[in-house]
């Protein structure tokens, strides 16, 4: 089968290549000529793809990474995985009607197309399948099958494998559902058809909205334990001991990467468009997660205030500038604003993550520096925002002066946690 995977980003990319590992010819089509050329020549920018897996399906010739709308004449079976960001909390669907209007002029009949790109319920029949019709002058359900089967993309995740992760699938109409499955069914380990796309579009929100509300939980506690005189961490592990009823979150800087802060305001924008009411629960959580680095801040001025010192001038190292474990992904990253806010107060601030590349941290506009024992002796206070295994902890607690754990994974009478 001839497959297009338009987009090859971080979801893009792991699909392309499993698909092609299975014996499809697989077409990975992206409008960064950078993005393709990297991927021509073998590079692979995605951790979850090896550079050594590309090279293996590139020299098969099962995938073509390219930037040609031509090269996608012919295709049997297309899946959209384009960016789908807000913009002042609206979002922004031009990609998908982009990459709609691309594809509608190569659909013909008996192919499909699906949608992963994450969007708000009622997306792919009200906007992606009527560019396609009017583009392609075809009839979904009749002429071509549609439909949206959800990303669950866990960047660096050991634990859950691509392939292993279910995988929901949907179809305009019973056709259109048996195709996709079929096809998702030669990728995946297990398939979860739903009955329609809403389904399986309000889905993919509400696992996000789940852990982005459970961790505003956590973290507004975190703040309130504190002045009650109680250790939140020594709480969360006392109810995590109960088999039932309680899944553990722990707190944080704050919410970062490419779904939390921003799917789940899909979700609350719809609502507000089509009921006319506030999705609460949402509005909140998000309100309390974008007001956790201002915290960790505050935190910080206090810690170096009971030391005799002021934020201004202080020598300030910040560990782990991802938004999530081990990763190498800053995306929506609270790192960010915690250093912009430090910088805005006068503090010399100082960066530190080995799993980062420096031209990727030219947004922080602070120095990038290597973890060593010098500079965490050198800084009057360390802040560890994410604890990747290749900090070496002993290190940080023996020769830091202070230090804010925003983690729990330090100890010592050096050491303040979240």
């Amino acid at each position: 089968m001839q497959v297009v995977v338009a987009g090859q980003g971080f979801v893009g990319l792991p699909l392309a290549v499993r698909a092609a590992e299975v014996g499809h010819r697989v077409i990975g089509y992206d409008v960064d000529t950078h993005r393709v050329q990297q991927l021509v020549v073998g590079h692979s920018y995605v951790e979850d793809v090896t550079s050594a897996r590309l090279c293996a399906v590139l020299g098969s010739g099962d995938y073509s990474p390219t930037t040609e709308a031509s090269s996608l004449a012919g295709f049997d079976f297309a899946v959209i995985t384009v960016p789908t960001p807000l913009r002042d909390g609206v979002p922004d669907l031009t990609c998908i009607e982009s990459c709609a209007r691309t594809l509608g002029e190569h659909l013909r009949p008996g192919a499909t197309v699906v949608l992963e790109s994450t969007t708000y319920p009622g997306c792919t029949e009200e906007l992606l399948v009527p560019i396609l019709e009017k583009t392609s002058g075809l009839r979904a359900g009749d002429d071509f099958s549609a439909g949206f089967s959800p990303e669950r993309i866990a960047p660096g995740n050991q634990r859950f494998s691509f392939d292993g992760t279910p995988k929901v699938v949907s179809g305009i109409g019973g056709t259109s559902l048996d195709v996709i499955k079929e096809f998702y069914d030669g990728i995946f380990q297990t398939t979860v058809p739903v009955s329609g796309p809403r389904v399986a579009e309000l889905a993919k929100l509400l696992e996000n909205t789940f852990r982005l509300v459970n961790i505003s939980l956590v973290n507004e506690l975190a703040t309130l334990a504190a002045p009650l005189g109680v250790n939140v961490w020594e709480a969360i592990d006392a109810a995590g001991t109960k088999p039932f009823g309680f899944t553990r979150f722990t707190p944080g800087p704050g919410a970062g990467g490419h779904c939390l802060p921003v799917d789940p305001l899909f979700l609350s924008w719809k609502i507000e468009q089509e009921l006319g009411v506030p999705f609460r629960f949402v509005d909140l959580a998000d309100d309390v997660n974008r007001r956790m680095p201002d915290y960790v801040v505050q935190r910080v001025v206090d810690g170096l205030g009971k030391r005799g010192l002021a934020v201004t001038r202080s020598r300030i190292l910040l560990l782990g500038l991802t938004y999530k474990y081990n990763a190498t992904d800053l995306r929506n990253s609270p790192s960010e604003r915690v250093a912009e806010l430090l910088t805005g107060l006068g503090a010399d601030v100082r960066s530190a993550d080995p799993n980062v590349r420096e031209c990727d941290t030219s947004k922080l506009n602070v120095p990038r520096v290597d973890a060593s024992p010098q500079e965490v002796a050198a800084a009057d206070a360390v802040v560890l925002l994410m604890d990747h295994t290749r900090f070496d902890l002993t290190m940080i607690e023996e020769n830091a002066s202070y230090v804010l754990d925003c983690r729990n994974r330090l100890s010592g009478a050096n050491v303040e946690t979240l």
